[in-house]
């Protein structure tokens, strides 16, 4: 479990300006408020069980009415998002019971779970109290049961599985054989590519801005490696993604996954890609942007037949089918963030920087409350003030708004010549500023002798933030094109 939220993540947290977290995260739900609506040819059945650290969480398996036994089951393991209902899952819980299978579905923890804090670890002890539910319930085979992961359930399905031998199958969809921080800082930036937005905005600013996050402690399991747990990982493996995932990087994923497979000596896996079909295997008409109710054609099929296969001994070797999915741009490593542009020291340069400037109009508001006359050295200091402090909070508002909104549907405002307006004013107000200190540092130079002792170290004070500046703006890309 990573540490408890430092202050800086909280101070970046606020620049961000996102609905503040409760004090108090609920826990899953004590009872469902009503059994989910199932079509009239399957049968539900209400279940609780116990979760990691003894959670009570409810869910409904569904089986096709009337149903043969003994059959085999599936546990859906939900992708992010924190308490999320079991009905966001129903129409693939519909779908593989009307194949034959019996389906958990169960209603996600919210208790330990949040923006900042979360364990793979946990929410697969979850998934395996699930499997245990499941193997009691009547009809359903105990030696023919698996594990179904979406999305951040695909590095937790494979968690539960290398943990238990009761688990006979692992099906995985829109999985990412990646680390969490290089798959959301590539799907935020391909989001911004395909509005239209290049240069550094990208290529640094986004980038950097996840790494300090991370740092911060905002972004739980950064760094965690898939590759060790699917080594691990014994089972038939059956994988699926959709020719137009925009949040998984669909070409980087699948060689991955298979390599870890075959590393641990496991051949028996499947590949499947679905065109047409977004991060979720869900038909898409916009090229992964729109998720539609319906699931992809076969793919519900393709399930159900291949749980009866691998679960009557005839797992496949090595298998890969469907078209090849597109991804516009690669993924990039990201690693922990040296001492120099850690968390700590990027909100003391905020700090040093937001103290700096503000000071300067602030002295002067005071002296003209108390009716003193100012004293202003060079009119570049004024530019150097406002423009600092306008490109420091701006820049980060506008950086934290991005990464909080985007993703598949990035919306960065207007852009021309591959930059967002906003971005190439707050690159305007940076350049200005540069010149403003060098303006400013000369006329200090020149007063040193004639200005009151008083306005000489309201101008070092300036100066100062006006050096930090430079390569802090440097840092986030604001003086690179």
């Amino acid at each position: 479990m990573r540490r408890t939220l430092p202050a800086v993540a909280a101070a970046l947290c606020l620049l961000a300006a996102p609905a503040a977290l409760p004090a108090v995260l609920p826990a899953a739900p004590a009872a469902a408020d009503a059994p989910p609506a199932v079509p009239s040819d399957l049968t539900a059945t209400e279940v609780s069980f116990r979760g990691s650290g003894g959670l009570v969480m409810h869910g409904t398996v569904l089986t096709s009415a009337p149903a043969r036994a003994p059959r085999p089951g599936v546990v859906l393991v939900h992708g992010s998002g924190t308490g999320v209902p079991r009905t966001k899952l129903m129409g693939e819980a519909v779908g593989f019971a009307r194949e034959g299978l019996s389906v958990l579905v169960y209603d996600k923890r919210s208790e330990g779970y949040s923006l900042f804090r979360r364990s793979f670890s946990q929410l697969a002890d979850d998934a395996l109290g699930a499997v245990a539910t499941l193997r009691s319930q009547p009809g359903v085979d105990p030696a023919k049961l698996g594990v179904w992961g979406f999305s951040e359930g695909g590095w937790v399905a494979p968690i539960a599985a290398s943990r238990s031998e009761d688990i006979a199958f692992l099906v995985l969809v829109g999985a990412n054989g990646l680390p969490p921080l290089r798959q959301q800082t590539w799907a935020v930036a391909a989001g911004l590519r395909k509005a239209g937005v290049a240069g550094s905005l990208v290529e640094r600013a986004e980038l950097n801005l996840y790494r300090t996050i991370a740092d911060g402690g905002m972004f739980p399991e950064p760094y965690y490696d898939p590759e060790p747990t699917l080594a691990a990982v014994r089972q038939p493996v059956l994988a699926i993604w959709g020719t137009h995932d925009l949040l998984t990087p669909p070409q980087e994923s699948p060689p991955v996954v298979a390599r870890a497979l075959e590393r641990g000596g496991n051949r028996h896996y499947t590949f499947r890609f679905f065109p047409g079909a977004d991060h979720a295997a869900h038909q898409s008409p916009d090229g992964g942007v729109t998720r539609l109710p319906e699931l992809a054609p076969g793919y519900a099929d393709l399930v159900g037949s291949w749980a009866d296969d691998v679960t009557a001994g005839g797992a496949p070797t090595a298998r890969t089918s469907g078209p090849a999915p597109t991804q516009a741009s690669p993924t990039v490593p990201v690693d922990p963030p040296a001492w120099w542009e850690s968390a700590p020291m990027q909100l003391a340069a905020l700090v040093l920087l937001v103290v700096a400037f503000a000071a300067y109009p602030v002295v002067a508001l005071v002296r003209r409350l108390r009716r003193r006359p100012p004293v202003p050295v060079t009119r570049a200091a004024r530019l150097l003030s406002a423009g600092g402090l306008a490109a420091v909070l701006g820049s980060f508002s506008y950086l934290f708004y991005l990464v909080m909104s985007g993703g598949k549907l990035a919306a960065p405002g207007p852009v021309m010549a591959g930059r967002p307006l906003v971005w190439l004013a707050l690159q305007a107000l940076a350049v200005a500023s540069v010149a403003a200190t060098v303006l400013t540092a000369l006329a200090w130079r020149r007063s040193r002798g004639t200005a009151p002792r008083g306005e000489r170290v309201r101008l070092g004070l300036l100066l100062a933030g006006g050096v930090v500046f430079l390569p802090w703006a440097l840092y986030w890309g604001l003086l690179l094109p």
